[in-house]
């Protein structure tokens, strides 16, 4: 299976605009990256207590006065910029939004782009932004994005789609159009928890974890133990052992003059690369890259020189 390259998009924050959009994805079409990649967040309040994930102090620094792009608008505004690329949401956070028009969104997005989506799916992990939006599913929202996703398949591949479960009730309606990709747009499920890797076993295409970022350090060793434990669930849920594909997704950072204690994915070109193929080597095919810069400019020149530099020293298999 070859390797894929992903990077993100500024579709929050300041450097978020529909020029920087529409020319860094651009841009990463033509360097041969596989797929860009946008976030999601709906509402922001100003006063969070609930514990981000992805910093060591589980303070989230979102900012709630700049702008944060919906992402399915967003990707459809940047099918009709590119030709090739992949389209993914990372992630699209499944309880927010009614699934039933949630699915009609993407079925539509995976039409008009030619069949290039990919939904990176996640349950969420801010209570304050649920009880904004109105929901009162927070505690919940595990079972409830697991039933959301079930929904999107049943709808995506059924003619006549009929769904009974506890959170939501459908039976006797059409649904078109259907995706381009059959039997349906892959489902990456993001997440680094023992529920998110159960999730992907017995109902994603991926597992798309954010590592090196702390608490969620996810260096290879840590992640091989990971990937052993999402193939026995996969094949608990009754699916082969390699259904499941692995992406990993992290921040590239290129230092010409590294400290000896340098993070993984920091450095020079060879050693980003070595980095890289050690994921490679535990069996991640797919990976998605953040190149944090505070200009447009600098966001284009790190994705420059990770296509020139390091995507040569990366075997393709």
């Amino acid at each position: 299976m070859p390797i894929t390259f992903g990077c993100t998009l500024p579709s929050r924050g300041p450097m978020a605009s529909p020029e920087a959009l529409r020319a860094l994805a651009q841009r990463a079409e033509d360097l041969s990256f596989d797929s860009v990649w946008v976030s999601d967040h709906v509402i922001l309040p100003r006063q969070v207590e609930s514990f981000y994930p992805y910093a060591a102090d589980g303070v989230a620094t979102f900012t709630p006065d700049q702008p944060y792009y919906d992402p399915i608008a967003t990707l459809n505004f940047l099918a009709g910029c590119t030709q090739n690329l992949r389209l993914g949401t990372h992630v699209l956070i499944l309880p927010y939004r009614n699934p039933v028009v949630t699915a009609k969104m993407l079925a539509t997005l995976d039409v008009l782009s030619g069949g290039r989506l990919i939904l990176g799916a996640g349950v969420g992990w801010m209570e304050e932004e649920f009880k904004a939006l109105g929901l009162d599913n927070f505690d919940q929202r595990g079972a409830v994005s697991n039933e959301y996703l079930r929904l999107f398949k049943e709808l995506w591949t059924k003619d006549q789609p009929e769904f009974h479960g506890e959170h939501y009730q459908l039976s006797g309606a059409g649904f078109q159009p259907k995706p381009v990709q059959k039997p349906h747009p892959p489902i990456w499920i993001g997440g680094h928890t023992g529920p998110a890797i159960r999730r992907a076993a017995e109902l994603g295409d991926g597992w798309m974890p954010i590592g090196l970022r702390p608490p969620a350090i996810l260096e290879p060793e840590e992640l091989a133990g990971k990937i052993a434990r999402l193939r026995t669930l996969t094949v608990r849920a009754g699916r082969p052992e390699d259904a499941v594909s692995v992406c990993f997704s992290t921040d590239v950072l290129f230092q010409d003059n590294p400290s000896l204690d340098r993070r993984m994915m920091s450095g020079r070109p060879e050693q980003i690369a070595a980095d890289l193929r050690q994921y490679q080597d535990l069996g991640v095919r797919n990976f998605i890259f953040s190149f944090p810069s505070d200009s447009e400019t600098g966001q284009r020149e790190a994705m420059e020189r990770f296509s020139r530099q390091v995507m040569p020293l990366i075997p393709q298999d």
